[in-house]
Formats: structure tokens, C-alpha cells, sequence
């Protein structure tokens, strides 16, 4: 079920054309990297999407709802977090949340026992009492979800949130981005940098100077069986590699040193077939690695296809 539809829409800033006839659909429920090199124009996107930008032609529908036409009963439903955000340094966790609860007008029944839920549920319960300008980076940007979070929206929009994070709160944040997608909260989440989204995106929207140049469902990327395999060999020989390179599914090989790169069309029933037929051979194999399904790999088959161009 769509949640979200952006119907042409078209955005100027200082004589900038910054979107250009943006069209897509978000489905309930779903993760979607929204990806891009700087500059492309997804800050300016994000803020369109969440009501806090108008933009000069378009629409943009939430939950039924057209967002320019009635924000606040948009808003309802929906959290956003800025790449840059301000807090109150010297209120707690607590008071910061409690705070943005008053704003969203949540209901003061049970406040207390929500917060500490949520608190919870976004790993900062040990830093309820702290004062939000001590917390590091990582913890600061928990805090800023919890703050997106508090009047429990269908939907969230982050943009740029491990901007700046350590490896281990990178990490971290990918576990919170899990936990709260099989909660069923519907999540945009904005990039340049692919490696932060892998762990927990469904679909991939690539922007490339204000124009949507394709929107990839990873599922559906996964489901092609055509994968690289990484075959170690010991001192691969001539009879080996043309073993290798006649078996049914095999395309092109590539050799360096004692491993050999094969392009190969199949299944895990025939990945396994394949290295039983290696064995036979008494091809003396001793690595034999298919390559995963990356959201980078989405991204460069797109290049290759020439349906999207990188730099």
C-alpha cells in the first residue's frame, strides 16, 4: 500500500532548478535509501516530502493527505530529522523528549512510562537523566529519532543521520534502523555514502541533479540469480579453467593469482551443484565464495546499465 506519492514535483532555489518533475511512490512499511551524490537535491526532496518546503509545481500526497494543503494534519503522522538539529543542552534526555511530546500534544497519560518506552526502544534508557549536550555524537542522533519518534508517526525522514558517527555507532544506529523497520514504521533515509544503508534498506531511490533516475526495490535485485563467485584454486592450471569456464551457467572468468572471479547464473541448489561438479574433478578447490547482494551493487548495475551516470 502506497503511503507516500510525489506527483511532478518542481523545486527553485536562487534561480536554481533544484527538482525536476519528481515523481515516485513510498510503500508502507518500507526502508528506502535515498541516495545521491551532494548536491543532487535530497535535503530539498525531504523537506518537500515533510511540508517545509513549497515547492513551485507538484504534489505531495501522505497517507491521503496532500501536505502543502493541510501540514499539520500531515504532521501527525510523520517525523523528520534534519541533517543538522538543534537540542536543549541543558535539559535532560528526559526533558528533551518529554518537551517535543508537549509540542506534538501527546497525551500526558502515561507520559512518563511512554518516554521511558521509547527511550527503550531507541537504546538511550542509561542516558534518561543526562544533560542532551554531553551525549556523543551517536547518542545525540538517537535522541533526535526519539524526537522524531515521540508521537508515534507512521513514517520518519532522516536526513543524513550517521553523518559524522564512529564505526561502532554506525553499527548501533543500523541496529535502531532494524528494530524500528520491523516495527513497521515506514523510513526515508538520505546518503551519499551506500555502506551506512546496507543493513537495513528495502529499496534504493537514486537522485542525480533534481531528477529521480530510478527507483530499485532490493528484494528484487537479490532475486536475480546472477551472482559473482570467488573460486580459490591451488595452482590453477589451463585444464581447470577450461573445466570452469564450459560449466552450464558460467560466463566470464577472470583469474588473479589462484582465485578466479566467475560470472554465474543460479540458484543456491545450483551454486552447490556446481562446486559438487568442481570436487569431482578433483579440482583442488579450497575457497569458493558467492558475492552478496549490496545496495552498492544495486547502485553500480544501475551505472552499468547506463540508467544512472557516476562521477
Amino acid at each position: 500500500m502506497s503511503l507516500i506519492n510525489v506527483k511532478n514535483l518542481n523545486f527553485e532555489y536562487a534561480n536554481k532548478h533544484v527538482l525536476k518533475n519528481v515523481c515516485f511512490e513510498i510503500q508502507e512499511g518500507s526502508v528506502t535509501a535515498l541516495v545521491g551524490p551532494n548536491g543532487a537535491g535530497k535535503t530539498t526532496l525531504l523537506r518537500c516530502v515533510a511540508g517545509l518546503e513549497i515547492p513551485m509545481t507538484g504534489h505531495v500526497l501522505f497517507d491521503g493527505i496532500d501536505v502543502h494543503d493541510k501540514p499539520r494534519q500531515a504532521h501527525k503522522n510523520m517525523g523528520y530529522l534534519s541533517d543538522f538539529f538543534g537540542v536543549y543542552n541543558k535539559l535532560t534526555v528526559r526533558q528533551c523528549l518529554t518537551y517535543m511530546a508537549w509540542c506534538q500534544k501527546v497525551s500526558t497519560v502515561n507520559l512518563k512510562e511512554k518516554i521511558e518506552k521509547l527511550a527503550e526502544d531507541i537504546d538511550i534508557t542509561h542516558y534518561l537523566d543526562a544533560k542532551a549536550g554531553t551525549l556523543s555524537r551517536g547518542y545525540r542522533q538517537r535522541l533526535g529519532v526519539g524526537l522524531a519518534l515521540v508521537h508515534d508517526p507512521k513514517c520518519i525522514m532522516l536526513d543524513e543521520p550517521a553523518s559524522g558517527m564512529d564505526p561502532e555507532a554506525r553499527i548501533k544506529f543500523s541496529e535502531l534502523m532494524i528494530k524500528l523497520r520491523q516495527k513497521g514504521i515506514t523510513i526515508i533515509v538520505s546518503s551519499h555514502i551506500l555502506a551506512e544503508l546496507e543493513d537495513y534498506c528495502t529499496d534504493m531511490l537514486v537522485i542525480r541533479d533534481g531528477v529521480i533516475k530510478s527507483h530499485v526495490k532490493l528484494s528484487e535485485h537479490e532475486a536475480d540469480q546472477s551472482v559473482t563467485m570467488f573460486i580459490g584454486v591451488q595452482e590453477p592450471s589451463a585444464k581447470h579453467l577450461k573445466f570452469i569456464e564450459s560449466y552450464e551457467g558460467v560466463g566470464e572468468c577472470h583469474v588473479t593469482g589462484d582465485h578466479i572471479a566467475v560470472s554465474f547464473a543460479g540458484d543456491k541448489d545450483k551454486q552447490r551443484d556446481f562446486l559438487k561438479a568442481l570436487i569431482g574433478e578433483k579440482i583442488p578447490v579450497y575457497q569458493f565464495n558467492p558475492s552478496k547482494k549490496t545496495l552498492q551493487g544495486a547502485y553500480m548495475d544501475l551505472a552499468e546499465k547506463k540508467e544512472i551516470e557516476i562521477s
